[in-house]
């Protein structure tokens, strides 16, 4: 029969018969339970099932990988389809992807709702007792394979050359067309769960036919799951659009638009206050305060290449009323005029999808020379992006937003040091709100792309000082190649919150593509005309999203120096509202934000309500407190302290605002 070697993950070779396949191999070196759901084969995703004729290289796919992961809940997702076609035989499968938390299926069916998802739940559960062997099928006939299916038809259609086989993956009496790889069998897919139902449409184009898209999620274990949907639990309760609604922190009005945030006063109190501390550090890093308008010509973004590029994603622009008119005289159609545009026949003017263009030509309005830089450019610029209705989410998916933008224009020689002022800013940020679970992403261009503008020695220096800043962080990152914009490299940030969800919070980009778009030029010490280097900052990202990760992070809670109000008064008779004004009024001098009740409401309800509102601190006035011009300080769990006087509260909670601590701390429970 023959032998092959096969190298293990610890280097040792060992010899099988040729034919032996990776699940066996995995079986071996790691016994019964070991925790695989399938094999790399000389680093390719492969199948239990596959068939090694070759020497090479193999090693288990632990279940609670990242790739394990994503191949238990590609698998899962074919269950599902499985469950919905065995329970409404007229239902059509189109796609069923593996995303971050679980994942989903579309399929063209007859209209069901939540209360139906417990009966395809418990049959997946049924087909995943049954053990069903997921097997692998070449196949050239698939168009015979699916021709019931006009939606598998036009996957094949697009994806495949006409009479081009590809690969099926079949359990029980189900099949689909999938590349896999897939758990050896539904007996691994035990611990999954069904969680909610909505409409899509057919590839994402809402002039397509109307979809039911079902989500889900599965996990190796049942406590893996059970602490996922406990977490799930969790972020309905810190949900920011339900919270925001109810701290009154801002608003979404449907004759404003959709995507487009109402600040209220409470939630400006917020938006301030990380404005103006991060105003003070860039002030201290030596950058320079600039304003752009909202709208630039359609050139400015010809120039840039967002124009007409990224066009699907920005509003339409703006063309002048005597010219559109002229054009509707002589005929014009849309097509026409879309044409005009594209080709810079004709010009407009565009709400902007990003302040870099503007920052462009303040930097081009004066000559440059070496001395000059690194010359740093802040903006709260707002900025506009076309987001599909389906796609927009409370703050944190929005069609206008204010981006705590900054490009700095430096030399190569100075990309090191000012990626590294960058990051240290980011790092104040998350250090001051306590948000220190962290990871960094490096994002390195792909050597085999030529998608990449500027010279390769260019890129090997932006890429060096990216690497170097990164690594001297002190936390984990990770070199991604094909991650780079294609303009330069760059490192994000993602942050996780306190129940363990990731957000993406902070970017610094490399960027040698707007200086030669356009023409950007500085006087060198030798006198000849050199190109300048771009890096694009923003460590708060857009200000909706950011509040509103903050907003859950903090499940409203926030520290004292963010609070709204950070003090609530609240008399136990009307017999203090003489003491409470003067409370009142000396914490209001202070600069404190306050509020006060002096209702003839019981105090128990008074404590209830002012409690929905998150202040950092009540502050209790009863008899005692007035005669003494002390104050009884209740913290947020109810713990409370009595006989303070009023001036040492103060001293305290202005110590604690100038802090910035991530938590109040005046009032604890030991």
């Amino acid at each position: 029969m023959g032998m092959i070697a096969v190298t293990l993950p610890d280097g040792a070779i060992n010899e099988y018969a040729k034919g032996v396949t990776a699940g066996e191999i995995v079986f071996d070196i790691l016994g019964k339970k070991h925790g695989c759901v399938a094999a790399t084969i000389n680093d390719v995703e492969s199948d239990f099932s596959t068939e090694l004729h070759e020497d090479c290289n193999v090693e288990g796919i632990l279940a609670d990988s990242d790739a394990g992961m994503h191949i238990l809940r590609h698998s899962a997702a074919h269950l599902l389809a499985q469950a919905v076609t065995e329970l409404y035989p007229g239902a059509l499968p189109t796609i069923g992807p593996a995303i971050d938390s679980g994942f989903y299926y579309d399929f063209a069916m007859e209209a069901i709702d939540e209360s139906d998802l417990k009966a395809i739940e418990k049959k997946m559960q049924s087909l995943a007792r049954g053990n069903l062997t997921i097997e692998r099928e070449d196949s050239a006939e698939l168009q015979t394979l699916f021709q019931a299916n006009p939606y598998k038809l036009e996957i094949i259609s697009d994806k495949l050359e006409d009479g081009a086989g590809s690969t099926i993956y079949r359990q029980g009496d189900f099949y689909d067309l999938c590349l896999g790889p897939h758990v050896p069998s539904t007996a691994k897919l035990m611990n999954v769960k069904l969680l909610s139902i909505s409409t899509a449409y057919w590839r994402g184009d809402q002039n397509n036919a109307s979809l039911i898209r079902i989500y889900g999620t599965v996990f190796p274990d049942k406590h893996q799951l059970k602490e996922h949907l406990r977490n799930l639990e969790e972020a309905k309760k810190r949900d920011h659009r339900k919270l925001g609604k109810d701290l009154q922190l801002f608003h979404i009005s449907e004759k404003v638009g959709q995507g487009l945030i109402l600040w209220t006063p409470r939630g400006a109190v917020i938006r301030q206050e990380l404005q103006d501390f991060i105003a003070k550090e860039l002030k201290r890093q030596g950058y320079h305060q600039v304003f752009t308008p909202h709208i630039g010509k359609l050139d400015l973004y010809r120039t840039s290449g967002h124009f007409p590029y990224y066009q699907e994603s920005q509003y339409p622009p703006v063309i002048e009323r005597d010219l559109l008119k002229k054009l509707s005289e002589d005929g014009c159609s849309c097509s026409d005029l879309s044409n005009m545009m594209n080709d810079g026949d004709i010009d407009g003017y565009l709400l902007k999808p990003m302040n870099c263009p503007h920052h462009t030509q303040i930097y081009a309005s004066q000559l440059r020379s070496y001395r000059d830089l690194p010359l740093r450019l802040a903006e709260f610029g707002t900025v506009y992006r076309w987001e599909q209705s389906g796609e927009i989410s409370g703050m944190t998916r929005v069609r206008g937003f204010t981006q705590d933008d900054a490009h700095l224009f430096v030399t190569e020689e100075q990309i090191a040091k000012e990626v590294l002022g960058c990051i240290e800013l980011v790092q104040i940020i998350f250090g001051i709100l306590g948000m220190n679970d962290y990871r960094v992403r490096v994002g390195l261009r792909d050597p085999a792309s030529d998608k990449y503008v500027g010279t390769s020695d260019g890129w090997d220096k932006a890429e060096a000082a990216c690497i170097a800043a990164a690594s001297s962080l002190g936390v984990p990152f990770t070199e991604e190649e094909g991650e780079a914009a294609f303009y330069g490299p760059k490192v994000d940030f993602v942050v996780k919150d306190v129940i363990g969800r990731e957000w993406q919070l902070g970017t610094v980009q490399v960027d040698y593509n707007l200086p030669e778009r356009f023409d950007l030029t500085y006087q060198g010490a030798d006198g000849e005309s050199h190109r300048p280097v771009m890096i694009h900052r923003a460590p708060f990202g857009s200000m909706e999203r950011f509040v509103g990760v903050l907003i859950e992070h903090f499940a409203g809670k926030f520290p004292t120096w963010l609070s709204p109000t950070q003090v609530h008064i609240i008399t136990i008779s009307e017999r203090q509202k003489e003491y409470a004004a003067k409370v009142h009024a000396t914490l209001k001098d202070a600069g404190i934000r306050v509020e006060s009740d002096t209702s003839d409401n019981t105090i128990g309800k008074k404590i209830r309500t002012h409690r929905k509102m998150q202040p950092a601190y009540m502050l209790i006035l009863g008899e005692e407190e007035a005669a003494s011009d002390c104050v009884s300080i209740r913290a947020r769990d109810g713990t409370q302290v009595k006989d303070v006087p009023l001036s040492q509260f103060i001293t305290d909670i202005s110590e604690e605002i100038g802090s910035k601590t991530a938590t109040p701390f005046l009032v604890t429970n030991e």
